[in-house]
C-alpha cells in the first residue's frame, strides 16, 4: 500500500490522525489492525464500538483488519462463544477476509520467547501461590518485595519450566514471571506472571499444553507476529503499555507494533461487565446471552436492532480519549433513524377491541391499498384486507372522553387508516360492565381513508380484520436496569434488575402477511412500535418482540437543547 494519504477519509479522531503522519511520514508502508476477543462469553454493544474502530480505519485506509481469537485460558473459553463472536461480527458488516487467527496458534514460539527471557536472565519460575505474589506485589504507594525465588538460577528455572510445560505439577503450584522491577511505580512491571499451570483441554489444542501464557504476554507478541501496526485497545489497557512496550524491547520479535488506547462505551442503563452478564445468564435472571432485555449484539439482534444502526451510534459516539457514559437513548435514537427510513409499516393490534360496522354489507371483503413506508414511496404498497369486523386498540377508545382525547367515543367519527370513516353508535358490555364490543356506522364515499368533502376526522386509527387476522404473542421490553447506572456507588447491581422488563401479551392480533415476515426483518406497528419475529417464532404461534418504542425521547432533548441555545 502506498504511504499517500490521499485517500484519507473524511472523518477524523486522534487515532484517524495518528494513522495518517505515520502513513505520510512513512511510519509505516501499510495499515493492519486486529479485533482481539476472548472467547469467553459474547460479544456487547461495547464491543461495537471496538469493531467499528478496527475494521473501519483499516478499511478507511486501504489496509486490513485480522480477527484474532485471545484464546489463552481454557477454564473460560467454549466453541459457542467463537461461533457467536463470528456470527456477530459479520452481522455487523465487517469481514476479516482470509485473516483470521489465534494466540493459540502462537503457544509454541510464545514458549520459546520465554525461555528466551529466562535464560538472558529476565525470568523465573516462582514457587509462591497467588496469595503470596499478590501480598509482596506492594501497593499504587508502596513498593513490593522481592520474591525468595527471584534470583533462581536460570538453569534451575529453565528446568522447572520443562516441567511445567511437561505436566509435574499442579496448578497454582509454580508460574513464570518476568524480571522486571518490584519497585516500579506502575504496578504491572513488578515482576508480572508470563505463564500458570492450567490442566484444562482447550477447545483448539486439546491437551497438548497444560501451562498458559497470560494475556500481557501473548497479545504483545501475537501483534508482532502478525505485523499489526496499530494495536488500539480501551483506555483500561493504558497502564499495560509499558509492559507491551518492554516485551517487544526485550525479545526478538519480527515487528514492533505501538498500542493505542480510546475510552470505552459505557451505556446508561446497562451493565458490560462479561462477569456480571455470565452471572445474569447463569442465575436465570435473562433466559441465555440473546435475551432481548441483554445488551449483546446476538440479544440485540434479536430485538430487531439493525446493524446499521449500531455502527451509527458507534460513529455518534466517537473516539475519545477519556471515559463517558453515553445514554441509551442515543443508542435508541440511531436504530430509530434507520427503522424509520427503513423498516414496513404494518397493522399488529395489541389489546384488542371488536368494532362491528353494522351497516356494512356482511361476507363482503375488500383488499385496501396501504403504503408500506411513507417515507420512501419506492417501497410501494400492500393489499391489506378489511370485513365487517374489525380489531381496534382498546385505548383507541374512551366511553366518557376527556376534552383533548380525539379517538373514537359515542358519536365521533374516526378515520380507519386507508379504509372508511366510521362513527360509533353504541357500546356493548358483559356482565361485569366491561366494552367487549363497539357498534359502528361507515361512510362508503370515504374509501381510502379521505371524504370527497374534504372533511377530516381528527383521529386516525389503524386496525385488523377480524376474519383476518393472525393470533400472535407480542412481548414487550423495557431496560433491564431501573437505574441509569447500575450498582454505582455502593449498591449492589443486580438490587437495580427491573422485574417489569419483559411483559408478554398473549391476545394480539396482527395483519396476514406479518405471518411470512422472517426472523431478522423488521417492522413498524403503525402508532405502536417497531417489533420483529422472535425465533422461538412459528407458524400458528407467532412470537413479535418489540425492538422500541415510536417516542424517541434523546431526539426531543437534544431539540430542545437547541432551541434553548438560541
Amino acid at each position: 500500500m502506498s504511504s499517500e494519504t490521499s485517500n484519507a477519509p473524511e472523518r477524523t479522531d486522534f487515532i484517524r490522525d495518528i494513522v495518517a503522519a505515520d502513513l505520510r511520514e512513512g511510519r509505516v508502508a501499510g495499515v493492519v489492525t486486529r479485533f482481539p476477543p476472548e472467547p469467553n462469553g459474547y460479544l456487547h454493544i461495547g464491543h461495537t464500538k471496538a469493531i467499528c474502530i478496527n475494521f473501519g480505519i483499516a478499511e478507511d485506509f486501504g489496509g486490513r483488519c485480522h480477527l484474532r481469537f485471545d484464546d489463552t485460558n481454557p477454564a473460560k473459553e467454549e466453541q459457542e462463544y467463537i461461533d457467536a463472536i463470528e456470527r456477530d461480527i459479520r452481522w455487523l458488516g465487517f469481514d476479516w477476509g482470509g485473516h483470521l487467527y489465534h494466540a493459540s496458534s502462537y503457544f509454541e514460539q510464545l514458549y520459546e520467547w520465554a525461555v528466551y527471557l529466562v535464560e538472558a536472565g529476565k525470568a523465573y519460575v516462582d514457587d509462591q501461590t497467588a496469595e503470596e505474589i499478590r501480598a509482596h506485589r506492594g501497593t499504587p504507594t508502596e513498593p513490593g518485595r522481592p520474591s525468595p525465588w527471584r534470583d533462581r538460577p536460570a538453569d534451575e528455572s529453565l528446568d522447572l519450566f520443562a516441567r511445567m510445560r511437561a505436566g509435574e505439577f499442579p496448578d497454582g503450584s509454580r508460574v513464570l514471571r518476568a524480571r522486571i522491577d518490584m519497585a516500579s511505580p506502575n504496578m504491572h512491571l513488578r515482576d508480572p506472571v508470563l505463564y500458570r499451570i492450567l490442566h484444562a483441554e482447550h477447545p483448539r489444542t486439546g491437551d497438548a499444553w497444560c501451562i498458559y501464557p497470560m494475556y500481557d504476554f501473548a497479545h504483545g507478541q501475537s501483534d508482532a507476529i502478525e505485523g499489526i501496526t496499530h494495536s488500539l485497545c480501551s483506555l483500561e489497557f493504558k497502564d499495560h503499555r509499558p509492559l507491551y512496550d518492554w516485551f517487544i524491547e526485550n525479545l526478538p520479535v519480527p515487528s514492533a507494533p505501538h498500542q493505542y488506547e480510546f475510552a470505552r462505551l459505557n451505556i446508561t442503563h446497562t451493565v458490560l461487565s462479561k462477569r456480571f452478564l455470565l452471572r445474569l445468564v447463569n442465575e436465570g435472571h435473562v433466559r441465555g446471552w440473546d435475551d432481548p432485555r441483554m445488551p449483546t449484539i446476538s440479544a440485540l439482534r434479536r430485538r430487531g436492532f439493525p446493524a446499521e444502526g449500531l455502527r451509527d451510534f458507534a460513529t455518534m459516539v466517537g473516539v475519545a480519549k477519556a471515559d463517558n457514559v453515553a445514554e441509551v437513548e442515543m443508542l435508541e435514537h440511531c436504530v430509530r433513524d434507520v427503522l424509520n427510513r427503513k423498516a414496513p409499516r404494518r397493522f399488529g393490534v395489541l389489546d384488542p377491541l371488536k368494532v362491528v360496522i353494522e351497516d356494512y354489507p356482511e361476507g363482503k371483503v375488500e383488499e385496501m391499498d396501504v403504503p408500506n413506508n411513507p417515507e420512501d414511496p419506492s417501497a410501494g404498497s400492500r393489499k391489506v384486507p378489511f370485513s365487517r369486523e374489525v380489531w381496534i386498540e382498546r385505548d383507541d377508545f374512551m366511553e366518557d372522553p376527556p376534552r383533548k382525547f380525539f379517538r373514537l367515543a359515542p358519536g365521533r367519527e374516526v378515520r380507519l387508516r386507508a379504509a372508511y370513516f366510521v362513527t360509533c353508535r353504541e357500546v356493548v358490555k358483559d356482565g361485569d360492565r366491561r366494552i367487549v364490543e363497539l357498534r359502528c356506522t361507515y361512510d362508503p364515499a370515504t374509501r381510502g381513508g379521505d371524504a370527497p368533502d374534504g372533511r377530516r376526522p381528527k383521529a386516525t386509527l389503524h386496525w385488523v380484520s377480524a376474519a383476518h387476522g393472525v393470533p400472535a404473542e407480542v412481548r414487550l421490553y423495557t431496560h433491564l436496569f431501573r437505574s441509569p447506572h447500575p450498582g454505582a456507588g455502593d449498591a449492589d447491581v443486580f438490587d437495580d434488575l427491573d422485574p417489569g422488563s419483559e411483559r408478554v401479551l398473549a391476545r394480539c392480533v396482527v395483519e396476514p402477511s406479518l405471518a411470512e415476515l422472517r426472523v431478522g426483518e423488521t417492522v413498524q406497528f403503525e402508532r405502536l412500535g417497531y417489533f420483529c419475529p422472535d425465533p422461538e417464532s412459528a407458524p400458528g404461534a407467532l412470537v413479535f418482540n418489540r425492538t422500541l418504542t415510536l417516542k424517541d425521547t434523546w431526539a426531543k432533548l437534544q431539540a430542545q437543547g437547541r432551541q434553548d441555545k438560541v
